[in-house]
């Protein structure tokens, strides 16, 4: 009764507000554009169904395995079955007639040589993988070895050819463009104080001088002043940047 008053209580839901034919239809934006190409399916895809691709390649698969009898746990070879209980324990406590009995392909039985024939190949092919290996490690400590020596060989000549380059430079040092033109100034301004000398001390010089005396002396200015000029010419080229190799 509970139930019906809380029922009938509850107001139904409005009914859904139909559309007018008379309405402006919303305006749609431009469709999408096509996907690009080379573009998957994806689940998103409603029409088709997706299927995930794997990562990994397929593995190939070995030998078809061989159908195996299984071994009963109760299983006795032909030539125990009749055999005491005496007998019988005589074989569990001599593990070499156990060995030679499942050896034997009368008394064995027929899922151990199946087995052994299945096995044979994969234990020789593991073999022969396991001495390739064996081979292909020795081959690459050899060339590691080598490639160990020829790098530390390479280094000493990278150290050799760096301390030539050292030995070098400072041998070379003083023709480099600094140190020539710091010679050539340094002549020049000693040239200048020759010839300031030579001037100088022809003036404090007492007494009349001789002809003689005059000739040497107007030539010795002559020869200082030219090469003074020549070397002043030679650092105002400098200067100017017309030495050619140097600039």
């Amino acid at each position: 009764m509970a139930d019906y008053v809380l029922a009938a209580s509850t107001p139904p839901p409005p009914p859904p507000k139909k559309q007018s034919s008379s309405s402006t239809p919303q305006p749609r934006g431009p469709p999408p554009p096509p996907p690009p190409p080379g573009h998957g399916l994806s689940e998103l895809d409603g029409s088709q169904t997706y299927r995930p691709q794997s990562q990994y390649p397929p593995q190939q698969q070995g030998p078809p395995q061989p159908h195996i009898p299984p071994i009963d746990s109760q299983w006795l070879p032909e030539v125990l079955k009749d055999k005491s209980v005496t007998d019988l324990q005589d074989v569990l406590n001599t593990p070499s007639l156990q060995a030679a009995l499942l050896g034997s392909p009368h008394t064995t039985h027929p899922a151990i040589p199946i087995s052994e024939q299945h096995l044979t190949p994969l234990v020789q092919a593991n073999i022969a993988a396991t001495s390739q290996l064996i081979e292909t490690e020795a081959r690459l400590a050899a060339l590691r070895e080598q490639t160990q020596s020829r790098l530390l060989a390479l280094r000493a000549l990278e150290q050799q050819h760096r301390s030539k380059i050292s030995e070098t430079e400072a041998a070379l040092r003083d023709f480099s463009p600094q140190a020539l033109y710091q010679r050539l100034n340094a002549s020049v301004q000693e040239q200048e104080l020759l010839l300031r000398g030579i001037e100088e001390s022809w003036l404090e010089e007492d007494g009349t001088a001789s002809e003689r005396e005059v000739t040497e002396f107007v030539k010795r200015v002559k020869d200082a002043r030219k090469t003074a000029f020549l070397r002043r010419e030679r650092k105002s080229r400098w200067d100017d940047g017309r030495v050619g190799g140097w600039r």
